[in-house]
């Protein structure tokens, strides 16, 4: 499959994933189609067992497409325009986001408004102490709508969701760190090898297993599911059906 605005390679088990929409790797159509393409690669190929998502430009993403923007917002009958280009941002990311393998978002530069977004949609983010992060639509009079009021206020509270998102406040890497944005902050410099480096050894992980613990950690998220009832059926799936859980488990007893 071709791409217009990324890059894809393998390493191995990890399916890598280059924004390369220069400047700044602004969410457009183009940008958008390519990654619901690279979402259908992954879908596709289950030797694949994580995604590693980062950039080649200094930004990660620096958000909206502004000139797309400005076309679709030229007239108060072009809003649902907008609201349907958001809605389609919104489906990629719940894509990424429910993926049955790990991701990883390496995040070396500005995350902005969408951009921190797709990074929310991650697994897991590593950030450069130097990059920004920031959901700042408050400061245009909106909102970020394509899932960062819900993810971030899942991810760190209520209080921390308000803080970024009602104050429009930018945050570095190792601040994002420290409020449990982001997992890990590093040194620009040092970035790339760590991303790739937890790629690699999230990808000598059974694959069924992550999907599965995924599952249930989900579960507790929704009353209208058992996490503990699902817990139990994915412990019995897993030694039933995955050849590789039987093998690690035998090996590990014969210890």
């Amino acid at each position: 499959m071709s791409f217009s605005v990324l890059n894809t390679a393998r390493r191995g088990a990890v399916f890598v994933v280059t924004l390369a929409s220069p400047p700044v790797n602004a969410l457009s159509r183009a940008l958008i189609k390519d990654l619901h393409g690279a979402m259908d690669v992954v879908e596709a190929d289950k030797t694949i067992r994580v995604l590693h998502l980062r950039s080649e430009q200094k930004a990660f993403c620096a958000g909206a497409d502004l000139s797309e923007m400005r076309e679709n917002l030229a007239n108060p009958d072009l809003v649902d325009t907008q609201i349907a280009f958001v809605r389609d941002l919104q489906n990629v990311l719940k894509r990424i986001e429910t993926l049955a393998l790990a991701t990883v978002a390496e995040v070396g530069g500005a995350a902005m408004g969408g951009g921190l977004e797709l990074a929310l949609a991650c697994d897991f983010r590593m950030a450069a102490n130097e990059a920004k992060l920031a959901l700042p639509e408050v400061n245009l009079g909106l909102i970020p709508g394509a899932g960062g009021t819900q993810r971030l206020t899942r991810l760190c509270g209520p209080a921390i969701a308000k803080r970024l998102i009602l104050g429009a406040e930018i945050l570095d890497g190792q601040s994002a760190a420290a409020l449990g944005i982001v997992h890990w902050s590093a040194p620009r410099a040092e970035l790339a090898d760590k991303a790739a480096n937890l790629a690699d050894r999230l990808a000598t992980l059974p694959r069924a297993a992550v999907a599965a613990s995924k599952s249930c950690i989900e579960a507790s998220l929704d009353p209208s599911r058992d996490g503990y009832e699902e817990e139990l059926t994915a412990t019995r799936d897993l030694l039933l059906h995955e050849p590789e859980t039987r093998h690690r488990v035998e090996a590990f007893l014969s210890k």
